[in-house]
């Protein structure tokens, strides 16, 4: 019998491929940064720290920014952007909770979520809230002012 030389198949190229272009986004999505952000509506201030991601960078790009934050769903408040934020190096990504700030990119709007969710396509993960999610539980339409925090 003939040894049979190694060979690369088609699903070891194809999961190499994957792995070498969707992990270090990933994980390139998840390392902090010195951008924090400083926001502010009702009588409540938090801050947020945002990773470091194309579209964190486009938003922090954006700061200051006025905005209205309202309730969404039973576990998040949202607020729309005046221009969309670039998707590059977005992926899905798992252990979600609660502080979580994201951004919905169909609709163009950000995402404070206070409670449990799951990713869902479209869904990039910004930073996180630094601290508790107690600001985000008061109910209603307010302005929000996001600024740099250095």
């Amino acid at each position: 019998m003939k040894p049979r030389s190694p060979s690369i198949t088609r699903r070891v190229l194809i999961g190499g491929a994957i792995t070498g272009t969707v992990l270090p986004r990933l994980v390139c999505a998840e390392k902090e940064t010195d951008m924090k952000m400083r926001m502010a509506f009702a009588d409540h201030v938090f801050t947020a720290m945002l990773y470091d991601s194309p579209s964190a960078r486009d938003l922090w790009s954006m700061l200051p920014l006025d905005l209205d934050i309202d309730n969404y769903a039973n576990n998040e408040k949202i607020a729309y952007l005046p221009r969309k934020l670039t998707e590059e190096g977005s992926g899905s990504f798992s252990n979600e909770a609660p502080g979580d700030f994201c951004y919905y990119a169909p609709w163009g709007n950000l995402a404070f979520f206070y409670a449990g969710y799951r990713y869902s396509a479209g869904l990039i993960r910004l930073g996180r809230l630094d601290g508790d999610v107690g600001p985000l539980l008061t109910s209603g339409k307010f302005p929000l002012r996001i600024e740099r925090l250095f």
